[in-house]
């Protein structure tokens, strides 16, 4: 198996990995104009001449970005196909400058096994809000958002001031950690840590 950039060839098959999960209503359906209009952000997996993955790095901000179509064929799952194109999208982002990814998703034990942690959606960027205006459950929304730093920078921390300050957060913070508990993930100021602004690994 390899990951390689896509290109307009593999838009195809792009439709009918993710739209065959999004008829099952896990993911937004992609036209064939809105692949080839980002076809540059994808990432795809490939076994073969066939292509078993795909993935998307969108940027929002100078620093921040969001892992978005994230789907890997049925019978390929538990191949470490989705792990290989998280990390080769987290290699591109971190190429970019970014600071930190987000995503959207159903399995927050998959992200968190690669150090993501969950946050509110209030701390993302409010761009991140205009693709869930044609959601069919944008008013019911049961996706969880993750968050990943991607530098350490703890004299700035990009999770509050960066992506905008929450009213439920202390005024004035400007710094967030994300903090595992038994395998639960929360986001917590720098108030409610302390001045300890290490941030403890993903177990």
């Amino acid at each position: 198996m390899r990951i390689r950039k896509a290109k307009m060839r593999d838009i195809g098959e792009l439709i009918a990995l993710i739209n065959g999960y999004a008829s099952d209503g896990i993911m937004l359906p992609r036209t064939e104009f809105e692949l080839a209009e980002s076809i540059r952000d994808f990432v795809v997996a490939e076994q073969g001449e066939r292509v078993v993955g795909c993935g998307a790095l969108h940027f929002y901000t100078t620093s921040s970005g969001e892992i978005r179509s994230l789907a890997v064929s049925p019978d390929a799952k538990r191949g470490g196909v989705g792990r290989r194109i998280v990390e080769e999208l987290e290699k591109e982002a971190v190429d970019c400058n970014l600071s930190s990814l987000f995503a959207f998703t159903y399995v927050p034990e998959f992200f968190s096994r690669l150090g993501y942690c969950r946050i509110d959606r209030a701390l993302l960027p409010l761009k991140a809000w205009k693709d869930c205006l044609r959601c069919p459950k944008f008013q019911n929304c049961d996706e969880i958002a993750v968050l990943k730093y991607l530098k350490n920078n703890p004299d700035n921390e990009p999770g509050i001031t960066y992506f905008g300050a929450s009213s439920s957060l202390t005024r004035g913070t400007s710094y967030a950690s994300c903090v595992a508990n038994k395998g639960t993930y929360s986001l917590r100021t720098s108030s409610q840590l302390g001045h300890n602004h290490r941030r403890r690994p993903a177990e």
